[in-house]
């Protein structure tokens, strides 16, 4: 019987093992992630808070983009922003199309500290990239 269109083939023992260490990579990276923000003192969220805003148009998120990159709450990433700005990480800026609105941007400190993180993970990521293409390829074989 024939497949229809929008029907996947059925998962190969190739395949659970190839997800597995596809995920598998995946976490460790995520966990070398956490361990290098850690290091520096910041939590993985932080980080992570660092790198969405420095990476968004304008190097400014407001708080509900900032929820919607860390996948929380928007109160949480309120919560988050008012930490991170009382460490000096993050400075707080009127929208200029709508004054009632926050942005957030990164201060000279937290620019510093993302560099230095930032040039780390991209090694990291450089290292794994033979690994992930490889997981990848083995899965579009399928």
């Amino acid at each position: 019987m024939a497949r229809k269109k929008d029907e996947h083939p059925p998962v190969s023992q190739v395949d659970y093992e190839t997800l597995a260490a596809f995920r598998f990579e995946l976490r460790r990276f995520l966990n070398f992630s956490e361990q290098a923000a850690k290091a520096l003192g910041m939590t993985p969220q932080q980080h992570q808070s660092l790198l969405a805003i420095r990476a968004a148009p304008g190097r400014r998120l407001t708080i509900g983009d900032l929820a919607d990159q860390l996948f929380v709450q928007p109160h949480t990433a309120s919560e988050l922003a008012e930490r991170m700005t009382a460490m000096g990480w993050l400075e707080r800026h009127p929208a200029p199309q709508d004054r009632r609105r926050v942005m957030l941007g990164l201060t000279a400190q937290s620019e510093a500290i993302l560099a230095q993180m930032s040039a780390t993970h991209r090694g990291e990521v450089l290292r794994i990239r033979s690994t992930l293409t490889e997981l990848l390829d083995r899965l579009g074989d399928g």
